[in-house]
């Protein structure tokens, strides 16, 4: 086969198809002359590619544009029903499914709760059966015969360091109790996941910034770092110089990048036994505070905001009060770590707890956090919380078939043979807009 500068002719093919996968995902609907242009494509190579995909039926018409003393320009767009995909986000509490088009408009989800989640230790095939009996349910309520030969792949959002070896991937989920757990071969095992579906698996924190990244805070910046603040904190670390984003160990981390008070009593132990949901709620329980009985952790930190900011005028419980103050100067100690590490443009804040104390306390999180950074960095820095909500891991698990799905120029996936996802935060091209719900 014919060679230009080291790639054949079905790599220049195959990288086509993906410059007009992804720049009409992201800006779509587009006429061919624009898609060129925004794709640095000849017009002739654009009619061909264009022409190709629609053969496949991967893209479609979506009317016309007029123009000024000539002929109608058609629109093209990606063809949002050609395919599924499936996004999993192994939480704290529960494990979480839902099935996209994609145009990463929902079609289907279910929950199931986690049991015995005061013990930080999750039974691996309680949470693996969880997984595919998730899958095999939303795959059902969409239609055995509008599924069969469309899901482009299964992605999954977890907790800890996930590592890639020749046997399949392992994770080392330390706060859950995962000691190299094969969580892909347990997946795989039980012969219920077709062997043609691709399956991703991929550090929670880190499917959470795909997400922001794509279609949430994150879209148009170039450095940034989300944070899933949970029962425990992670976070994703975008970079110019870092491919995909990085998941970090950050609840790990002293503080000792830090300074000030919050700093000093970071000190001596890690983050997240200070900042984390579980370790705020374990104080405000010391302090004498009485979250619900039989109260999960969701209900007990909604007990404990209500109690330190009641909505009908009465007396904040001064305990609830001085904990919630405590963790936001801690976060925000955690925070300048990041600012004077990374120089980011925007800290987004995440993570059911995240996005369940923001409100009420994200102003005091900001102001610690540029209080204890360095001067140059905090005065770039702006930190928010992030757009998408609680289903961010899902979806940002279900972009990792997606982005691979767009790498291989919409070509399905051998058997078996999972592709690296590609450098996603270069794929944004600085696209005004992704197709999140439909867009």
């Amino acid at each position: 086969m014919a060679r230009h500068g080291g790639r054949t002719v079905r790599d220049l093919r195959r990288e086509s198809r993906s410059a007009v996968l992804q720049r009409l995902y992201f800006d779509g609907p587009m006429s061919r002359l624009a898609l060129g242009s925004a794709a640095g494509l000849s017009s002739g190579s654009v009619s061909t590619v264009v022409a190709e995909l629609m053969a496949d039926g991967l893209v479609e018409e979506a009317g016309s544009l007029g123009a000024d003393g000539g002929r109608p320009r058609t629109l093209v767009r990606v063809a949002a029903d050609r395919g599924r995909l499936v996004g999993v986000d192994v939480g704290e509490t529960r494990v979480r499914v839902e099935l996209f088009d994609l145009s990463m408009s929902e079609l289907a989800r279910t929950e199931r709760t986690l049991p015995g989640h005061g013990s930080r230790s999750y039974d691996v095939g309680v949470v693996a059966g969880h997984i595919l009996d998730g899958v095999a349910e939303v795959l059902g309520a969409d239609g055995p015969a509008r599924v069969s030969g469309e899901l482009l792949g299964v992605g999954i959002g977890v907790p800890g360091i996930v590592e890639r070896t020749a046997d399949g991937t392992l994770v080392h989920g330390q706060t859950v109790g995962w000691d190299a757990v094969p969580l892909e071969a347990l997946l795989r095992a039980p012969g219920r996941l077709p062997a043609h579906v691709p399956l991703f698996i991929e550090n929670g924190a880190r499917t959470l910034g795909q997400a922001e990244m794509w279609f949430g805070g994150g879209r148009g910046a170039h450095n940034a770092v989300v944070v899933l603040f949970g029962s425990g904190v992670g976070a994703c670390v975008v970079t110019d110089d870092v491919e995909r984003g990085r998941a970090v160990e950050w609840g790990a981390s002293d503080g000792t990048g830090a300074r000030g008070a919050g700093a000093a009593a970071v000190r001596g132990g890690c983050l997240e036994a200070y900042a984390g949901a579980e370790a705020l709620l374990a104080r405000w329980r010391e302090a004498g505070g009485e979250p619900p009985p039989g109260a999960d952790e969701e209900a007990a930190l909604t007990a404990m905001l209500s109690a330190a900011r009641p909505g009908d005028g009465g007396t904040p419980d001064p305990v609830a009060a001085r904990v919630l103050a405590e963790t936001a100067e801690y976060l925000g100690a955690g925070l300048a770590d990041l600012v004077n590490l990374f120089q980011p443009e925007r800290i987004l804040v995440g993570g059911w707890a995240g996005l369940q104390l923001g409100p009420a306390f994200l102003e005091s999180v900001r102001a610690h956090t540029l209080a204890h950074a360095l001067r140059h960095p905090a005065g770039r820095v702006g930190i928010s919380l992030g757009r998408l909500g609680p289903d961010a891991v899902t979806v940002g698990a279900a972009t990792l078939p997606l982005a691979a799905f767009f790498a291989r120029g919409g070509r399905r996936l051998p058997v078996a043979s999972p592709a690296p996802v590609p450098a996603w935060h270069a794929a944004l091209g600085g696209g005004s807009r992704g197709q999140r719900g439909g867009g």
